[in-house]
């Protein structure tokens, strides 16, 4: 698939995938969606990508949904090319994929980040935000509802308070609130937000394995809705017995105790544990 609406790019194992219409401050439409939906499947497919970047070209992380078509931009029954008799959110349907990725994800807010625009990253696993940056959880102010999954991901992240607050009043607020709130991790200046967003990617390639850093990651965000910590325990143990006598663990322990580097063989593609995946696929009704 060729883009015309994101930046696909690969370096040194990390992945950069940049919101590219900056015309229009990287206003969200249903190419830019498809085309983050084939991305991620892309990267999930290549054992090379260790860690994926998200970012905006331009002054704009993404300013939200693309609104030319006026009045009846979120009316589906208006539109031509409705997808389907489903009525999904197509935020929705991305911030689903996200969730369900094997490579860890960060987001570099480089600038106004509105509707889904914000909503987008709390399926990521880290946010860093320039000290430029704006955020909105505008949807009541345009007469809707918060949409990708947010209801979901933002009162887990910031809290229940914090969450309504930002979507009662629908206001655009400075990085510094989002920093205070728990929404992003820190702030950088314009010209430091790659490398620090490349900093964390870095030390993800380069001292960890693959497969368990998909599994850490599948784990805590799954646990977040366990109902007892025995769900905890019980995929804890399956994880540890199977990973304690992979190829990985004998590099591991093996690198630690020589006080080398460690090389680890393991391949997400291909060396996944037999338990893997243990969930039920969710289905939309």
């Amino acid at each position: 698939m060729s883009y015309s609406t994101i930046d696909y790019e690969v370096e040194d194992s990390i992945l950069t995938i940049t919101l590219n219409r900056p015309s229009v401050l990287n206003a969200f439409n249903g190419d830019m969606l498809n085309e983050l939906l084939d991305a991620c499947d892309r990267a999930d497919a290549d054992d090379d990508v260790k860690a994926i970047i998200f970012t905006g070209a331009g002054k704009a992380y993404c300013a939200g949904a693309d609104l030319s078509r006026g009045a009846d931009t979120f009316n589906s029954d208006a539109r031509e090319d409705r997808p389907s008799s489903l009525n999904r959110d197509g935020g929705g349907r991305l911030t689903l994929r996200l969730f369900e990725l094997n490579k860890p994800a960060i987001a570099a807010i480089n600038g106004a980040a509105v509707g889904i625009g914000v909503t987008m990253t709390l399926a990521m696993d880290i946010r860093l935000a320039s000290t430029p940056a704006r955020f909105g959880f505008v949807f009541a102010r345009r007469g809707i509802v918060p949409e990708a999954c947010s209801s979901y991901f933002l009162p887990r992240i910031v809290g229940i308070s914090k969450a309504l607050e930002w979507c009662y009043s629908g206001k655009v607020f400075p990085a510094q609130e989002a920093l205070a709130g728990g929404l992003v991790r820190s702030l950088h200046e314009p010209e430091d937000l790659m490398p620090a967003a490349r900093a964390i990617a870095c030390e993800i390639r380069d001292h960890t394995a693959p497969v368990s850093v998909t599994l850490t990651r599948h784990m805590m965000w799954r646990m977040l809705g366990a109902d007892h910590p025995m769900e905890a325990h019980a995929i804890d143990s399956r994880g540890v017995y199977y990973r304690g006598k992979s190829d990985d663990a004998q590099e591991g322990v093996s690198s630690f105790l020589e006080k080398r580097g460690a090389v680890f063989p393991n391949q997400v593609s291909k060396d996944m544990p037999p338990y893997f995946p243990w969930w039920e696929e969710e289905h939309f009704s």
